[in-house]
């Protein structure tokens, strides 16, 4: 059977590049974000769920989703990204499946997802890897990499689980307040662990 890892961490926490690094050293990384990009795919079941509850304002003219229209919705309204998680969750869990299953019986397949604990799936893996930052660093990440607002930051941060929820699940935390270089070299530590359980 193949290792199945959960990758998690808040916005602006670091976790993809420590994907990325995890996907040079050899891991299958089944990548959320683009699950949910894929489920709300034109013509989708879901799409149409989220036309039906959402309106026809979040739905461009050409017929793709208005994410930046949705998201004004739904992160300033708990309730309306309970009824939207509810639409994408179950979507996004049978393609993560389904992709598990392609990639085969060996090797280490990581399930990079930035809702890992909302979604309740951290119980089904392996091992859990949270990327961890202060909440004060993610936001000065957003506002200067992103071009956020501190406002439209500190909101995202709250719709999602706390540090405390997510660092609970941590089997691995992996600290990201300091260089790249720290990062990546804090990654390949947890690699070897994950190839070689016991090892060091």
């Amino acid at each position: 059977m193949a290792r199945r890892v959960g990758l998690t961490g808040g916005i602006a926490s670091g976790k993809s590049t420590v994907s990325a690094r995890l996907a040079a050293l050899g891991a299958t990384i089944i990548d959320y974000d683009r699950l949910a990009r894929e489920v709300v795919a034109p013509g989708s079941p879901a799409l149409d769920l989220i036309a039906q509850r959402f309106g026809a304002g979040v739905i461009t003219p050409e017929g793709t989703l208005d994410r930046p229209a949705l998201g004004a919705l739904v992160f300033a309204d708990p309730a309306a990204l309970k009824d939207l998680e509810a639409i994408t969750h179950p979507a996004i869990r049978d393609l993560a499946a389904e992709r598990e299953q392609q990639a085969g019986p060996d090797g280490i397949v990581v399930h990079d997802n930035p809702l890992l604990v909302e979604m309740g799936a951290s119980a089904a893996c392996d091992v859990v890897i949270v990327v961890d930052a202060p909440e004060e660093l993610q936001v000065a990440r957003m506002v200067g990499d992103r071009g956020m607002s501190e406002a439209d930051a500190r909101a995202r941060i709250a719709a999602q689980a706390s540090r405390d929820q997510r660092n609970a699940a941590a089997d691995v935390l992996i600290e990201n307040t300091g260089t790249r270089e720290q990062l990546s070299a804090r990654v390949d530590e947890v690699w070897k662990d994950l190839v070689e359980p016991g090892a060091r």
